[in-house]
């Protein structure tokens, strides 16, 4: 008998034992515990708009190392028995790995094939190194090799990595092709080092008694294999990817045993192939059909990634215990025969092109990479412009910024876009910031940075397709019988019955996840035409919204039924945020849509319309740099909207209390008017975003309700929510009565924000530390103003 194949008696001492069975629970609980806790430090961070810690996920392993060897080095040293030793000695190893690997989540998720290229570097060098030190782990012996053909043992290892991948292919959507590429190098020097560390050398020293014991062999060699696993996983995949690999890798440790058992009949050995093989495939589902940008706590609340990564986990985990299952009792048994080659090899064809059929059909076939987002260098000159009041005037001002802005991009983008039809690279021109919006990954970025014209090149996040549409959100609450609380506070019932302004002759703008134009508090409202509505993601033609953040928000602007402020204005729609998340140019082309409003299918470029173009544009959402924004990305598009008379009015967002989280564009820019929010005592929230903007500029301008707001919500419903999403709408709507009330006034933007500013009544600003006026800077970077007074603002406006 060769020398890997030999025997090494007992277990050990029953101490041994216990000591082994305490660390690996220990190991278990460290790395789960680690894992998914710097995941949720990743999400509350993210979501409370706080920086990312770069030194997060390095400190973090680096402590697993230390709190895993603890337990695990004195099993690799004290015990006598052989397989106590290499146990202590393999979990060292995979604890180190796990070390090693987790340091490389200091690259940003954003750079996502960077991160993958590393990955795939480092757990090559580090299979090299194990390799030359696996003598050391395992003792003297050779692992064996496949030869020229696969082994049995090898061929129902890539039929068990297939099983595990097909979740993942059902479920998921690949990335770009360069990010799929590195992907598959990854997960496949992740899968080698799993080999080095789980080979034939391995298993032996647990093949108790002579003849061996099989059940044994799959039962405690399984167990330690599975350890191994979860610690290589936990290394594989930035933060959120390496959670299905917890869950659904340690399972086909029992497998991989069951496939030893197997291989040791054999007369052709495959020595470290199927772990590597079996560890690849599994890898490569997290790895190549998620973006770990979209395993976040911000898509969590539909059916939207998060939901199809836990099921696509909990079918690996079923995958992976039916197989431990079928192949311990299939292949561990010393009287089962061992399969032929032949069907060993049909199975792994079989299981191959079912993932390749369900790829195609059931799953969603492509490439969904991200795109760059190019900002030249030339913006366009909008001095000079010709003066004028009321709706002609800002008429005239929108269209010559039109067309400034468009001779502008067609004139410095022309050899830009020569070279990228030349390349063959998709891409989409804007003008309302001179940019494009271009295909291409790391190479790509690397030479248009390198190009004269170019300022320079960001990251435009692209959400991959889901395998099912996410639910339609709705409401449940009754529908008001009156104005709302939020709508009194204000005033805005005391504008109508008073003074018989209710907003007639003025449109609002919404940029937003879309909105219910069948809502009966929105469908009249609806301005109609071929230019009022615009859905760059799904192409819808007709006014709709599945998350209900756009209905709601639209309904506080100009909904009627007493819960909009003005509910005789008119209003159009733009979806730029279909599920949460959205990117500069999803951003740009709802902003572009709403200075020259376009008919179907048109060309922005050419067939805009800025006369038609709404006096007011309400925005609750802000691009931060997990989409791909820095905060210049939208000052353009702000700067060239205040150009042309048009009102942007933002959200402050809702990443307080802390001071100086006005942060995401547009809310940060001179020229936006920027919205906190008060409770119905009129008291600065917590979550409303405080001052000052990075600029130093005093932010928020205004306060209004933002909590517990009720609204329209898709399909007739309506519902209560808290943001400054819900409180911005409302300025919008107060500034669409004042212009309903004296339209010489539409397009002066200074004397409405100074008009809006000196009506403004005092709010509380809380009395926590975080929220003490000398903590932000003064009490105008807490409350701007005060809270936003309709009835005295319109009373303003008409003197």
């Amino acid at each position: 008998m060769r020398a890997d194949y030999s025997t090494s008696g007992s277990v050990g001492s029953p101490w041994a034992v216990v000591a082994a069975v305490l660390a690996g629970c220990w190991a278990v609980a460290v790395t789960v515990l680690s894992q998914s806790g710097g995941w949720l430090v990743d999400q509350v961070l993210l979501v409370g708009g706080l920086d990312r810690l770069v030194l997060l996920w390095p400190v973090l392993c680096l402590l697993t190392v230390l709190l895993i060897g603890t337990a695990a080095l004195p099993l690799a040293l004290i015990p006598r028995t052989a397989a106590i030793r290499v146990t202590g000695r393999v979990w060292l190893a995979g604890a180190l790995a796990l070390g090693v690997l987790g340091l490389l989540r200091a690259i940003p998720p954003v750079h996502h094939e960077a991160y993958l290229a590393a990955l795939a570097a480092t757990a090559g060098l580090l299979a090299l190194v194990a390799d030359r030190l696996t003598h050391r782990v395992f003792g003297p012996g050779r692992p064996g090799g496949a030869g020229p053909r696969p082994s049995v043992a090898a061929l129902l290892a890539v039929a068990a990595g297939l099983a595990l991948l097909l979740p993942w292919v059902w479920l998921g959507a690949l990335g770009g092709l360069l990010e799929t590429v590195l992907a598959g190098l990854a997960a496949a020097a992740v899968g080698t080092l799993a080999g080095v560390l789980l080979d034939a050398r391995f298993w032996r020293h647990f093949e108790f008694g002579e003849p061996p014991r099989p059940a044994r062999l799959v039962l405690v060699g399984g167990l330690v294999a599975g350890v191994v696993l979860l610690l290589i996983g936990a290394g594989a995949g930035q933060s959120g990817a390496q959670l299905p690999l917890l869950v659904a890798l340690p399972p086909a440790g029992f497998a991989l045993a069951a496939l030893h058992a197997l291989n040791r009949r054999s007369a052709r050995p495959a020595g470290r192939t199927p772990a590597a093989w079996l560890v690849g495939l599994g890898v490569f589902g997290p790895l190549a059909y998620t973006d770990p940008e979209e395993i976040s706590l911000l898509l969590a609340g539909t059916r939207d990634v998060p939901f199809w990564v836990a099921v696509a986990t909990g079918a690996g985990l079923v995958v992976a215990v039916a197989l431990a299952i079928a192949y311990g009792l299939l292949l561990a048994r010393p009287s089962a025969r061992s399969p032929r080659r032949a069907m060993a090899a049909a199975t792994a064809l079989a299981l191959l092109v079912t993932v390749g059929a369900v790829g195609v059909g059931a799953g969603q076939p492509g490439l969904h990479g991200e795109r760059l987002f190019v900002v030249l260098r030339q913006q366009a000159d909008l001095t000079g412009l010709p003066a004028g009041a009321g709706k002609a005037g800002r008429d005239a001002r929108a269209g010559e910024v039109y067309q400034r802005l468009v001779d502008t991009a067609e004139r410095s983008q022309a050899d830009l876009r020569r070279e990228l039809r030349r390349l063959r690279l998709d891409h989409t021109p804007y003008y309302l910031v001179n940019a494009l919006e271009v295909d291409g990954g790391p190479a790509v970025r690397a030479w248009l940075t390198r190009r004269p014209e170019v300022a320079r090149v960001l990251v435009s996040q692209r959400l991959r397709p889901l395998p099912a549409p996410a639910g339609t959100a709705g409401g449940n609450a009754p529908a008001p019988t009156g104005p709302t609380w939020n709508i009194t506070m204000i005033g805005a019932d005391r504008v109508w019955s008073e003074l018989g302004v209710t907003g007639a002759g003025v449109t609002v703008g919404s940029s937003d996840s879309g909105v219910d134009g069948r809502h009966p508090a929105l469908a009249g409202g609806f301005r109609g035409g071929d230019d009022s509505w615009f859905d760059p993601w799904n192409g819808t033609r007709t006014p709709t919204d599945r998350s209900g953040h756009g209905t709601h928000t639209a309904g506080s602007a100009v909904g009627r039924g007493g819960i909009g402020v003005a509910p005789d204005a008119q209003w159009v729609g733009c979806v730029n945020l279909d599920r949460n998340l959205g990117s500069p140019a999803a951003y740009l082309d709802c902003l572009q849509f709403m200075l020259a409003p376009f008919p179907p299918g048109g060309d922005p470029f050419t067939e805009g319309r800025p006369a038609r173009a709404p006096e007011i544009l309400t925005n609750s959402w802000g691009c931060p740099p997990i989409e791909g924004c820095d905060p210049q990305a939208l000052r353009p598009a702000t700067d060239a909207l205040e150009a042309a008379g048009i009102l942007v009015v933002a959200a402050a967002g809702n990443t307080g209390p802390f001071c100086g989280s006005v942060q995401d564009p547009p809310a940060p820019y001179p020229d936006v008017l920027t919205v906190g929010a008060v409770d119905d005592r009129r008291r600065v929230t917590d979550f409303s975003s405080r001052g000052p903007a990075s600029s130093g500029l005093a932010k928020p301008d205004l306060m209004a309700p933002g909590a517990d707001v009720l609204s329209a919500m898709p399909g007739g419903g309506y519902a209560a929510l808290d943001g400054t999403s819900m409180a911005t709408p409302q300025v919008a709507g107060v500034v669409a009565l004042m212009w309903s009330a004296r339209p010489e006034l539409i397009g002066d933007l200074d004397r409405t924000r100074r008009i809006l500013r000196e009506t403004a009544t005092p709010v509380q600003a809380g009395d926590r530390a975080q929220n003490r006026a000398d903590d932000c800077g003064g009490t105008g970077n807490i409350a701007g103003a005060g809270l936003v007074d309709a009835y005295a603002a319109v009373g303003a406006t008409r003197s």
